[in-house]
């Protein structure tokens, strides 16, 4: 029989007076995991000539090789990074573009990102192209015809995500990557939620370039990412700090002596990422495949929760969903200008009222906005109906009793004397 939240949930160090509905952001790395952390900081510390000289290639080829098997590639096509945004700069900024280049991305993008194809297409010249993919959607072939429909003869990169960031959707990212690959673009996939969150190969998706986090839904330490790169494109391939292994005379193992060493830094969350792949893998008597399972059952139960609490239609099915979901809300107040590493002021009453710590990003762009929820194991259903209460109470103290009307594909909130106080 399987563990219950309750149960899973001591697994983990997480304050036990918030409803923690926030996985999604930065992850949270259970007790075990931060244990085999502290010991190889010990070491570290302990001797650190030996920690990085000596002793440190071994097991930082053992962890590739772990995560490799898990995502479905050859260690020899992945590297370790801190985050999914320093391997979208490694790619970026290594590429070669010229005035007249379309570096296309979508409106569903994560802004670093996004930012960071346009600080590479400023310095060179080049153009951002932005596919509009509608929110809500029926299906994911809108967001194939989407992204298709923005490319031009001039498109030399599209950058795509697997998981959106703001609207937790789970994009068709082979059959993007193939449908780009026919018309000669290549694709830098943004999987930043994908790994642990939904079963990986990335050989057989073959992007020319893949990046995801792994102190997300993986739950190693935070500073645990990697970037695979075909092998057809790994000669232009370089880290975003360029250090040592510039000059490394194997060019096999060019990209390894590269990425592996760009100067000081705590290696200890790559080391990590086996005994999370562990951790996580064991806590159901059905592995990983059940982790994805249940966390993606769970996300979809409590949506349905908090969308009947506000008047909310359900912007995407099922399917187009991992372990995240977004729902619109009503705009912010005006005035209030929150940027993607601010929090709103609905997200802070959420949190220092009602005790629950769920992102309300700005998205498309402010005042506008969603609230988007994360499943993950110590979750449980009565965590999506307490956050369901504190919205309408919320909700109801700023705009009165109100509604989202979806019907015309918007975003706008619109009162609705139909949903009165009695249905709370």
């Amino acid at each position: 029989m399987s563990p219950t939240a309750a149960e899973l949930r001591s697994r983990w160090t997480l304050d036990p007076e918030v409803v923690f509905l926030n996985h999604g952001s930065f992850g949270a790395c259970p007790r075990a995991v931060l244990a085999v952390q502290d010991e190889l900081r010990r070491r570290m510390e302990r001797e650190p000539v030996r920690f990085f000289l000596r002793d440190l290639q071994a097991p930082l080829a053992a962890a590739r090789e772990a995560v490799a098997a898990f995502v479905g590639a050859d260690p020899l096509d992945l590297v370790f990074v801190r985050n999914a945004t320093e391997g979208v700069n490694a790619v970026l900024r290594s590429l070669e573009f010229a005035a007249g280049d379309e570096l296309l991305i979508t409106s569903h993008g994560y802004n670093a990102c996004n930012n960071a194809a346009r600080y590479v297409a400023l310095r060179t010249g080049a153009r951002v192209v932005t596919a509009a993919l509608p929110f809500p959607i029926s299906g994911p072939d809108e967001a194939v015809a989407a992204i298709l429909a923005a490319l031009t003869p001039r498109t030399r990169l599209a950058i795509v995500d697997h998981i959106t960031s703001p609207t937790g959707l789970l994009l068709p990212i082979a059959r993007v990557v193939a449908a780009l690959r026919e018309r000669g673009v290549d694709c830098l996939v943004d999987g930043a939620h994908a790994p642990g969150m939904v079963p990986l190969d990335l050989d057989a998706i073959g992007a020319a370039y893949y990046t995801g986090n792994l102190h997300k839904w993986v739950c190693a330490p935070k500073g645990a990412a990697i970037l695979h790169v075909r092998r057809d494109r790994q000669g232009s391939i370089h880290p975003a700090v360029i250090s040592h292994g510039f000059n490394h005379p194997d060019p096999r193992s060019r990209l390894h002596a590269e990425f592996d060493w760009t100067g000081t830094a705590d290696p200890t969350p790559w080391l990590c990422v086996p005994a999370a792949l562990r951790e996580l893998g064991e806590l159901l008597p059905g592995g990983w495949p059940e982790v994805q399972a249940r966390n993606h059952a769970l996300v979809c139960a409590g949506r349905k929760v908090v969308a009947a609490a506000i008047g909310a239609a359900l912007p995407a099915p099922e399917d187009m969903l991992g372990s995240l979901a977004s729902l619109p809300l009503p705009p912010g107040p005006e005035g209030q200008a929150v940027s993607p590493l601010g929090t709103d002021s609905l997200q802070d009453a959420l949190l220092f009222r009602h005790g629950i710590e769920v992102p309300v990003p700005p998205w498309p762009a402010p005042p506008r906005r969603l609230i988007r929820i994360s499943a993950q194991l110590y979750n449980e259903i009565a965590h999506y109906e307490a956050l369901a209460r504190a919205l309408r109470v919320e909700l109801e103290g700023m705009f009165g009793h109100a509604v989202i009307d979806m019907s015309e594909k918007t975003l706008d909130w619109v009162p609705d004397p139909a949903t009165s106080r009695a249905k709370r």
